[in-house]
This record gives structure tokens, sequence and C-alpha cells, in this order.
């Protein structure tokens, strides 16, 4: 038989307080009440019953329901030493599951929760506002930190760049006494590259520009020309580099050994 086992019950069990076993009682009850019938009083295995096994708080609710009239013992059933007691709610129960189920109970419970936990609002307010201002607290100094390191680092670039210009300043150009004007043919091959200027530059070009600052001879600049080449200043190229070569005048081209040279760049 489907039933569970359970010793005799003692005659004068002492009632455990009622906060230890409201809510098993109420779940109890409450399942009796809306499934109607006899039902186990126990559990057992995969048996239902109103209450757990037999034991801790389930088992002294289960007592407080029978000792305060709130179930009434239907049948038991006698398993050698055991007992299996079958119950049913009794109207005590009834009232019982009412008064503790009813809109005004569940609405009670409810507000008292509110209460409580309005209460605790402004503490989490208070803590959430001492979190995030340690977070906003440390986001500011480590903001500071990293601006401090970065003016640091701003200062030693300008540092090295005022020694970077102040040694070029001082140090001697070494290709001024090989060629009077090649600091301005140098220069103009730079500006012309930061330009944007395309492939190397046409002799005749940098002829023109060179001219505009000095008084220059062909003989001259062609003898410069190969002067600055050999010291790797520049570089002379038959082509100019670019899948079409810049058309350039022949009579600045320049012979140097079996190369004819078109094109400088730096």
């Amino acid at each position: 038989m489907d039933a569970t086992l359970t010793p005799p019950r003692p005659a004068a069990a002492p009632l455990p307080p009622a906060e230890s076993h409201a809510d098993a009682l109420l779940d109890a009850l409450r399942t009796a009440v809306t499934t109607p019938g006899e039902h186990r009083l126990y559990r057992s295995g995969k048996l239902a019953g109103l209450f757990g096994p037999r034991a801790g708080a389930t088992a002294d609710a289960a007592l407080a329901a029978l000792a305060e009239g709130y179930l009434e013992t239907a049948r038991t059933e006698e398993k050698g030493k055991w007992l299996v007691e079958w119950v049913r709610v009794t109207p005590k129960g009834v009232e019982f599951v009412h008064g503790h189920d009813s809109p005004q109970a569940v609405l009670r419970e409810l507000r008292q929760v509110l209460g409580q936990t309005r209460a605790g609002v402004p503490v989490w307010m208070a803590d959430a506002r001492h979190t995030l201002d340690a977070v906003t607290a440390r986001f500011d100094r480590h903001s500071a930190a990293m601006l401090e390191r970065l003016d640091q680092l701003t200062e030693r670039v300008d540092a090295a760049l005022r020694r970077v210009d102040l040694d070029a300043a001082r140090r001697p150009d070494p290709t001024a006494g090989l060629v009077p004007w090649a600091g301005d043919a140098l220069a103009y091959l730079d500006r012309r590259t930061r330009a944007g200027a395309g492939g190397a530059c046409p002799l005749g070009e940098l002829f023109h520009a060179l001219t505009l600052q000095t008084e220059l001879t062909m003989t001259a600049y062609h003898a410069g020309l190969v002067r600055l080449h050999e010291a790797r200043a520049l570089h002379l190229s038959p082509t100019s580099g670019l899948p079409t070569d810049v058309p350039t005048d022949a009579e600045y081209a320049l012979v140097h050994g079996p190369d004819l040279f078109a094109f400088a760049r730096r």
C-alpha cells in the first residue's frame, strides 16, 4: 500500500513556538483546503503528503496542526509498529487558511514588507552615494595623474626638440665647402617633397629655383651636382621614378661618365 509509515505519536508532545513551523503549517493546510478529501499526513518517498518527513520543523508543524484542531485523523493503517495516518482539514483549519490568505492579511503583510523596504532605501542610497563618490574621486586622481604625466612628457619633447634645433644650428653644413649653393638646392628638394610633388625633381626645375637666389652658370651647376652626388648629399638619376617621366629640356641634362642624368632627389 502506498502509505507513509510512521511510529506512534507521543501523547504529550510539547508544541514548538508558532514561528518555527508557521510556513510549513500554512502550506499544508492550504493544500488540504484546495484539494478536498483525505491526505497522508507525512510524505514518503514519491508518495505525496501534507508534510515532509517526520523530522524537524515539518514534524513539529504536523503535531501542531493536529493538536490545534486544524486537521483531524480520518483513519490509520497499522504496519507492524508503524502507523500510517490519513487526515482531513477541519472547519477550524479552513478558517486558519482564510485568516492568513485573505486579501486583508496579504495586504497587511505587503504593507509590512513595503515599510521595511522603505526604511532600508535611505541606507541603500547612502551606500550607493558613498560608492559613487569613491569611484569619482579615484577617477579624478587617475585623470590628474595621467594629465600630469602627459604634461611632463610634452615638456621633455619640447626640450629635446630645442636641443636638436640648437645642435643643428651649431653643426656646420658638410656640403657648404663642396658647393656654395648646396644648402639652397637641398632645401628646395625638401620643400618640394613636403609639398607632395611626386618623383624626383627635373634638373631644369632645380636650376631655375636656384637662379632665383644666386647667379649660376650651367657649367658650375653641373659641376656642383656631380660633387653633391658623389658626396651622397643628393642622388642623380636618369628617370624620375614615375611611370611616365616628367618632360625635361635636354640642355639641363648632365653627362657623367657613361650616364646621362636628368633628375635629382634627396
